[in-house]
């Protein structure tokens, strides 16, 4: 049996915005949008200042407050993304500087790798000096960096040693590829290295300890990253880059790539 209704269902669809309605309704979007900004906002500070007080550490050694202001450690953390709790390998750790500030940074539940092919007195001293417990020296050829089956890493740093191993009897895309390998997917891979003169190649690694930014960038591409950002922290516009990079006063060019897996 059908019901014939005698009136008709209140329709309950959307009704079209008055002028009032879609100003309320931009003002809420508005705040909502100011409250998440403002929450970013304070937390990128609180991240911030926690480096800045990470940078006054007593662990940190005399000669790596010296080079602070040309090295731009604060800048390089930002940049870096690291976290507390983060597994991180610094390549050619070289004296330690890097190594040290990402311990510091990933904190007592972090792990840093600082790797060299070598013994390294300078190294081998910082850790004697001024020891840190999530500081592991890792003693490995170039080419075959991590140990097999090893946990996947967050983070990877090379900083300023890329026109060294260039000139490595080594295969530096063998390398290049075990450094993508060792990352987890989303992991990242941080190079600092001195500018040479675009299109140079690999012309001034010996002479003036400089690299082709290009060259650097393509060798990373070929092996599987995909270029995320470039920092300009370290350039020097003035720089002619035909003069060794040791010798600059103000420091060399110097261009900062990341890099995700």
């Amino acid at each position: 049996m059908s019901i014939a209704l005698s009136k008709p269902i209140p329709s309950h669809s959307a009704q079209p915005l008055t002028k009032p309605r879609v100003a309320l309704l931009i003002t809420g979007v508005h705040l909502v949008a100011s409250l998440i900004i403002g929450a970013g906002s304070a937390a990128a500070q609180t991240v911030n200042n926690e480096w800045e007080m990470l940078l006054q550490s007593p662990l940190r050694l005399d000669k790596d407050l010296a080079q602070d202001p040309t090295r731009k450690p604060l800048d390089l953390l930002r940049f870096t993304k690291v976290r507390p709790g983060w597994r991180v390998m610094d390549v050619y750790s070289g004296g330690g500087y890097t190594a040290q500030l990402m311990a510091l940074a990933v904190g007592p539940n972090g792990k840093v790798y600082a790797q060299t092919d070598k013994p390294s007195k300078s190294l081998e001293e910082r850790l004697s000096l001024r020891p840190q417990s999530n500081i592991e020296l890792l003693q490995r050829p170039m080419d075959d960096l991590v140990p097999p089956n090893s946990d996947k890493l967050d983070l990877i740093t090379l900083i300023y040693s890329y026109h060294d191993i260039a000139y490595m009897p080594i295969d530096r895309l063998k390398m290049d590829k075990s450094i993508y390998d060792a990352l987890k997917y989303g992991g990242l891979f941080v190079i600092i290295d001195h500018s040479a003169e675009e299109g140079s190649g690999l012309r001034d690694i010996r002479t003036l300890h400089r690299i082709d930014r290009k060259l650097v960038i393509q060798d990373f591409l070929s092996v599987g990253f995909k270029l995320e950002q470039e920092g300009d922290f370290l350039q020097n516009q003035l720089d002619p880059r035909d003069q060794a990079s040791g010798k600059m006063n103000p420091p060399a060019d110097g261009f900062v790539l990341r890099f995700k897996k």
